[in-house]
C-alpha cells in the first residue's frame, strides 16, 4: 500500500498534537489513523526515554489497524512485531502491546511507569483502563496518542474527556480553544469522511451508500449521536421480501440461535446466481407454545431432518447442505452435540454492533432479501429497536425482545462475510 503525504486537517493535527492527551476521532477512512501513526512514530524517535505501550481493543485489531500499517511505512527492519510476546520494536525501542477487551486489561498496565502510549479504538475500552493509563504516565513529558470512531453522546469518553478538550479542530475544520469550562490537557481532532482527499470519488460514494441511519451519522459524518428508534429502518417489505428465489449457487450458512426456554431459531443463507444473498428458509421451535422442551440431541435430530426437506429453488430437488453451520456462542454444548452427530459447526461472531451494521449495509444496498416463508423473522425485523435506557448510559444495545430470528440471520451473514463478500460485491467494506 502507498501512503500519500498528509494534507489539510490530518497535517494540522500532527502539528497540534502537543498535549498530554491527543485524540483523533470521527469517520472511517478519514485519514485520522494515519495522522495519529505519523505523530506516534515521531514521538517514539524523539520523546522521553522510558516504557512505551500500544493498546487496542484486541492485540489482533491493534496489529491490523496500526502495527501492520507502520510496517508498510517503515519496513520490517525498523518495525518488528513479536507475535505472542506482547512486544513490538520500533526504531529500536521496545514497546509493550496489549488488548483492552475487558476490565482485566487494567492489570496489564498496572505497575508500569510509562513515557508514552498509543491507543486504538479507545471508545471500546473499559473506562477503568483509560483512567489507569493516565496514572501510569509519570515520566516528565509523557503523552498519549489515540483514535476512535464515535459512539453515543453520553459515552464516558465524550462526556469526561472530549467535551473538555483544551483545543479542538472541529468537523468543519475550525480550531477552537477555551470552549470547555473545566478543560483537561487534551487536543481533539474530529474527522469526517470528506477530510481524506486521497480517496477516489467512487470509493467515497460506495462508503456513503454502505452506511445508513446511525452508522452513516457516526462512520461517515463522524458524529456522536444516540442509537434510537428502529434498527433496520431501511428495511422495506416491498423491496426486501420475495416469493420467488433465484437459483442458489452456494448454500453459504445455517445460522442458529439456540434456545431452551426461549425459541430456537435457524435460518439458511444462500448466495444466488444473481450475486445477492438470500435468507431462504427458517426453522423454529418455541417450547412455550409447543409445551415441550427439546434436548440438544433432539434439536440436532430435528434440525438435520429439516435440512433434508428444504426445497431447492429452480429445481425439483429437496435438501440443502450449508457450507457452514454457525451456532450461537452461548450454545457450546449444542455445538458439541452437532459434532457428535457428524455436523461441523462454528461458534458465531457475536460482536453485535458490527453484525447489525453488516445486515443494515446488505439491506441498504439491495444485496439481501428474505423469502416470504421466513414469517417469524419477517415479524421481528420491523420491531427491532435500540434500547433507549441503554443509550442513556452510553451503551448501544438492541432491546432483547423478539430477536431470535434476527440473531440467527446476523450469525449466518456476519460470521461468513469473508466468504461471500468477494462475490457479492468485490471491495465492499463490510464491518470488520
Amino acid at each position: 500500500m502507498t501512503y500519500k503525504p498528509l494534507s489539510g486537517k490530518a497535517k494540522r493535527s500532527v502539528q497540534l498534537a502537543t498535549a498530554r492527551f491527543n485524540i483523533w476521532e470521527g469517520a472511517v477512512r478519514s485519514s485520522k489513523t494515519v495522522a495519529s501513526i505519523v505523530r506516534w512514530m515521531k514521538y517514539v524517535r524523539t520523546g522521553p526515554g522510558g516504557n512505551l505501550v500500544m493498546i487496542g481493543k484486541t492485540e489482533r485489531t491493534l496489529k491490523r489497524n496500526v502495527i501492520d500499517p507502520i510496517i508498510e511505512m517503515v519496513g520490517t527492519r525498523r518495525c518488528r512485531y513479536l507475535a505472542g510476546a506482547g512486544e513490538v520494536y520500533l526504531f529500536g525501542r521496545r514497546i509493550y502491546t496489549a488488548g483492552a477487551n475487558d476490565i482485566k486489561a487494567v492489570e496489564k498496565i498496572q505497575g508500569l511507569t510509562l513515557a508514552g502510549a498509543y491507543g486504538d479504538e479507545i471508545a471500546n475500552w473499559p473506562e477503568a483502563l483509560w483512567d489507569m493509563l493516565g496514572t501510569r504516565l509519570s515520566v516528565p513529558g509523557a503523552q498519549v496518542f489515540a483514535t476512535c470512531n464515535p459512539a453515543g453522546p453520553v459515552h464516558w469518553l465524550k462526556r469526561n474527556w472530549l467535551d473538555r478538550s483544551a483545543l479542538w479542530i472541529g468537523h468543519d475544520g475550525t480550531t477552537s480553544t477555551g470552549h470547555a469550562s473545566d478543560p483537561v490537557d487534551l487536543h481533539r481532532f474530529s474527522f469526517t469522511l470528506d477530510d481524506n482527499p486521497h480517496l477516489s470519488p467512487d470509493f467515497v460514494e460506495s462508503l456513503k451508500l454502505q452506511y445508513v441511519g446511525l452508522f452513516f451519522k457516526r462512520y461517515i459524518q463522524g458524529l456522536w449521536v444516540p442509537a434510537e428508534g428502529a434498527i433496520f429502518d431501511m428495511f422495506d417489505e416491498k423491496r426486501h421480501v420475495t416469493d420467488d428465489l433465484p437459483a442458489i449457487s452456494r448454500w453459504i450458512s445455517l445460522g442458529v440461535d439456540h434456545g431452551t426456554r426461549n425459541p430456537f431459531h435457524a435460518v439458511i443463507l444462500g448466495l444466488g446466481a444473481d450475486r445477492k444473498l438470500h435468507l431462504t428458509r427458517e426453522w423454529r421451535w418455541d417450547s412455550a407454545q409447543k409445551r415441550r422442551q427439546l434436548s440438544d440431541a433432539e434439536y440436532s435430530r430435528e434440525l438435520r431432518q429439516w435440512l433434508t426437506s428444504v426445497p431447492v429453488p429452480r429445481s425439483d430437488l429437496t435438501g440443502v447442505a450449508p457450507e457452514y453451520t454457525i451456532v450461537d456462542p452461548s450454545a457450546a454444548n449444542f455445538r458439541v452435540q452437532l459434532h457428535n452427530d457428524g455436523v461441523s459447526a462454528r461458534l458465531a461472531d457475536n460482536n453485535v454492533l458490527p453484525g447489525i451494521s453488516t445486515l443494515s449495509t446488505l439491506f441498504a444496498l439491495g444485496l439481501l432479501d428474505v423469502h416470504e416463508s421466513c414469517r417469524h423473522l419477517l415479524l421481528e425485523l420491523p420491531g427491532y429497536c435500540w434500547d433507549d435506557k441503554a443509550a442513556e448510559k452510553g451503551e448501544d444495545k438492541p432491546i432483547k425482545v423478539a430477536d431470535h430470528g434476527i440473531d440467527a440471520a446476523r450469525y449466518a451473514a456476519h460470521t461468513t462475510r469473508a466468504v461471500w463478500r468477494p462475490i457479492v460485491r468485490p471491495g465492499l467494506p463490510i464491518a470488520a
